[in-house]
């Protein structure tokens, strides 16, 4: 209600529940009467509401963009992540939060970062970082994009493309692609929904990394494969329309819950010492995805 009445794109109950938790936290510490709750709320229940979060997507949807503007979703994901996972250890960000950062900034904002972390399996403050960090520069992006259309010479549909294969969160592409008029918000919202689809292969896909890279058994993220098969169920038609209705409702409060149990788990002490490389990472890693998408898109212009 509060971003609906204010119009800004950050106040999703993502953002409003870490601020609520890291503030209840700051003042009466972590209670231990929560120890439970947390911990229910930062796995089951968020792993619950990645898997909900699969009925927003359908198959139709995805086709619709054609084999070019899908190939240009598959690229932006499959470049941005691996690429600021080796930036982030050129600055010196630990691998965990770099990880967090890329997925971020590549498939769809804070339910990446959250969903990412399963496999990636940073510290509770390596999350807040990066949601904040994304916060920030998603943000930024969705208030900057609209005046760059006409200078770099984007019709509606392109800008559109543009901004959904580039801005962060999903509320965040929606809106910046929104600012260029009813054709660019349909191109740019089932552009960020093909990102959106990408999550359970690049979950997975990092999963199978982090195992590489620390010797273990890499996780194995069943949630992905439940996101994939509610895809797959949701695009037959057999779902009703309120249940995908009240998902869409229903998810965004799911992963605020979870957020808000990990601003409770949250030492700002321990987020202070992460220093600035994290947030000079997602700067870069958001000038990435900008240039790849827009690259991408006059390459399908050319065509």
């Amino acid at each position: 209600m509060l971003r609906n009445a204010t119009d800004v794109a950050a106040l999703n109950p993502v953002v409003l529940a870490l601020a609520i938790g890291m503030a209840v936290r700051s003042v009466l510490g972590a209670p231990q009467i929560l120890k439970h709750g947390i911990a229910f709320a930062v796995r089951p229940l968020l792993r619950a509401a990645i898997v909900l979060l699969g009925l927003s997507v359908t198959l139709g949807q995805l086709l619709g963009l054609g084999a070019g503007a899908l190939g240009l979703a598959i690229l932006v994901v499959a470049a941005t992540l691996p690429i600021t996972i080796w930036l982030g250890s050129r600055l010196g960000v630990d691998r965990p939060l770099a990880q967090l950062i890329g997925a971020g900034t590549a498939i769809c904002g804070a339910s990446a970062i959250v969903a990412a972390n399963q496999v990636a399996r940073g510290q509770d403050e390596d999350v807040t970082y990066a949601l904040a960090v994304i916060t920030l520069c998603g943000t930024a992006a969705m208030l900057v994009y609209p005046a760059l259309a006409a200078p770099l010479g984007l019709d509606a549909h392109s800008y559109g493309l543009w901004a959904g294969a580039s801005v962060h969160e999903v509320v965040q592409a929606v809106g910046a692609a929104a600012a260029g008029g009813p054709e660019a918000a349909q191109s740019g919202t089932v552009m960020k929904l093909a990102r959106v689809f990408l999550l359970a292969p690049a979950v997975a896909a990092l999963g199978l990394w982090a195992g590489q890279d620390g010797g273990a058994k890499a996780p194995v993220p069943w949630f992905a494969f439940g996101f994939l098969g509610l895809v797959l169920l949701g695009s037959t038609g057999v779902v009703p329309g309120a249940v995908v209705d009240a998902s869409r409702t229903i998810v965004p409060l799911m992963l605020a819950t979870s957020v808000a149990a990990l601003g409770l788990s949250t030492d700002l002490r321990a987020l202070r010492a992460r220093g600035g490389a994290p947030l000079i990472l997602g700067v870069a890693s958001t000038l990435l995805i900008a240039l790849l998408g827009l690259v991408g898109v006059a390459v399908l212009d050319a065509f």
